[in-house]
């Protein structure tokens, strides 16, 4: 099992979106640290995290894909789905007692990686498109970027 690095190559270009893909980054390799302690309350709150956030960005990620006119939203849409269900699963089996970190990990980081580079890279030129400068900057308070963040982050 071994940490995930952030590389520019997993960029999409929408500083939003890297932000939110990092912070996923940071969860799986809290997964790694958690299972390198043997705690297993600490690995049940960590992967209660990750997939709580996960749904937060996916959720986040297809409204903003919908507000540009993606093409290929329901497709995005169902491959988020399927993530979901697979990462439940691996929940469900933690909770039975099954110790799954190492293998949850590596699919984790297979996962993510070829996402972003495939599907998540797909999306980027419609939707710097439609964002225009607002991609590359912090979204600003008010603004319908900034408030669908806060509406899916809290924020």
């Amino acid at each position: 099992m071994s940490a995930m690095t952030w590389t520019d190559d997993l960029s999409v270009g929408i500083e939003v979106i890297d932000a939110q893909h990092m912070r996923i980054v940071d969860y799986i390799n809290q997964l790694h640290q958690a299972h390198a302690t043997g705690e297993k309350a600490l690995l049940s709150r960590v992967l209660e995290e990750l997939i709580e956030y996960t749904q937060s960005h996916f959720g986040f990620e297809e409204s903003i894909l919908e507000e540009a006119g993606y093409v290929f939203l329901k497709a995005h849409q169902r491959v988020h789905a399927l993530f979901i269900r697979k990462v439940g699963q691996f929940q469900a089996r933690h909770i039975s007692g099954e110790d799954i970190a190492q293998e949850l990990n590596t699919i984790l980081v297979s996962w993510l990686i070829n996402h972003i580079k495939r599907e998540d890279s797909d999306y980027s030129a419609t939707v710097r498109k439609h964002m225009g400068e607002s991609a590359k900057v912090p979204p600003k308070q008010g603004s319908r970027l900034g408030n669908a963040l806060r509406r899916f982050f809290r924020g």
